[in-house]
C-alpha cells in the first residue's frame, strides 16, 4: 500500500551520537531526488553538518526513524523560530520512501512540539515537489503569507535566497498546534 507498511513498527526517537554520520548520507541520497529541479544545485552544495546534528541532538530536537532492516530510514531535525516549532530538515532515505516514515517522524516532532507548549509549527518547502508542500499540506500545514512572516522567518527566507534558492518555488507553511 502506497504511504504505508504495516510491517513498519518502529517509532520515532531521538539518535545514539554514534548515529549522526548517517543522517548527511540520507539527505544527501534524498537530495538527489531532485537532480535535474531548479533548486537541485542548492542541495547538492549545502548539507547538515556534524554539530547542527549534534546541537539538535542537545535540545532534544533530532529524532530518527529505522527501517524494517534496522538502519535509519529517516530523520527530522527541528528548532525554534519566532517562537514556534521549527521544521528545520526532514529528510526520508530514498531507499526507504513512501512507507510513511516521513509522516510518522513530523507526527512525532509535532507532537512533542505540542507537549512542549509551542503554539504552531512552521517550516519552508518547495511549492511544485509532491512530497514537499503537498505533503505537508496533507498534514495540516498552510501557506503562510509573507505579510505574517515573523523577523526569524523572514531571515531564513532571505538566507535560502543567498544560498540560490529559486525563491518562485520557495513557500513557508504554518501549522497551529
Amino acid at each position: 500500500m502506497v504511504g504505508s507498511d504495516p510491517s513498519r513498527k518502529a517509532e520515532p526517537r531521538p539518535p545514539r551520537v554514534d548515529e549522526l554520520d548517517a543522517l548527511p548520507c540520507i539527505e544527501q541520497r534524498a537530495g538527489e531526488l531532485l537532480r535535474g529541479h531548479e533548486a537541485y544545485p542548492v542541495f547538492a552544495g549545502h548539507g547538515l553538518d556534524l554539530l547542527t546534528l549534534q546541537a539538535g541532538l542537545q535540545r532534544g530536537q533530532l529524532w530518527v526513524i529505522e527501517g524494517v532492516d534496522g538502519d535509519i530510514a529517516g530523520y527530522l531535525l527541528g528548532g525554534v523560530l519566532d517562537g514556534d516549532f521549527h521544521v528545520l530538515q526532514m529528510d526520508v532515505d530514498p531507499s526507504h520512501a513512501r512507507r510513511g516514515y516521513g509522516r510518522a517522524l513530523l507526527r512525532h516532532a509535532l507532537a512533542e512540539a505540542r507537549t512542549r507548549g509551542y503554539p504552531a509549527a512552521v517550516l519552508t518547502t518547495l511549492s511544485d515537489v509532491p512530497w514537499n508542500a503537498s505533503f505537508y499540506a496533507s498534514e495540516g500545514f498552510n501557506a503562510l503569507p509573507e505579510a505574517e512572516w515573523g523577523a526569524g522567518l523572514r531571515a531564513v527566507m532571505a538566507e535560502e535566497a543567498a544560498l540560490g534558492f529559486p525563491m518562485h518555488l520557495r513557500v513557508a507553511m504554518r501549522r497551529v498546534l
